[in-house]
């Protein structure tokens, strides 16, 4: 079996068989036992719940890797803060509301609507690159490069005001 990560979507996709992973141990259904528990069922069949079970496995290997980037573990962290105030954290950090809101309006104005919708599922939203990646069906890099010139027009505009 071709295993490069042990997980149970690439135990399950490089078996012949159809692989359940459990506490007590692992369980695989093959072909014949398939066949010989259901006297109506065919290789077809059989194929059609293969391709099920490693779709299953598939998504909730992708649901699991995306909470995974979701999570940072901070093992040693220097007790001095550092401060840096963010493009975002200057527009928060406006005085009054109505000029905070009217900032906003006019920098995201100056984004396309592409690095606008972006970034503001990244910031307001809280999604990851690759969430909105996924989404919008593109390449992760390219939103990333769309926030990041988002936020390069935020400090622009915060720089010349």
């Amino acid at each position: 079996m071709k295993n490069y990560c042990n997980n149970d979507y690439a135990v399950n996709r490089y078996a012949t068989g159809i692989v359940y992973r459990c506490a007590t141990g692992t369980i695989t259904v093959t072909l014949d036992d398939y066949l010989r528990e259901n006297p109506g069922k065919t290789q077809a069949d059989f194929a059609e719940l293969k391709a099920l079970s490693d779709a299953m496995y598939k998504e909730e290997d992708r649901a699991i890797t995306r909470q995974g980037r979701k999570t940072t573990v901070l093992e040693e962290v220097d007790a001095t803060p550092i401060r840096a105030d963010s493009p975002e954290d200057t527009l928060i950090r406006a005085e009054d509301t109505a000029l905070r809101q009217q900032w906003a309006r006019i920098a995201l104005a100056k984004m396309t609507e592409v690095q606008r919708r972006r970034y503001l599922l990244h910031v307001a939203k809280g999604l990851s690159t690759w969430d909105i990646a996924q989404i919008e069906g593109v390449n992760q890099s390219k939103v990333f490069k769309s926030i990041q010139a988002a936020k390069k027009k935020i400090q622009n505009f915060l720089d010349e005001n």
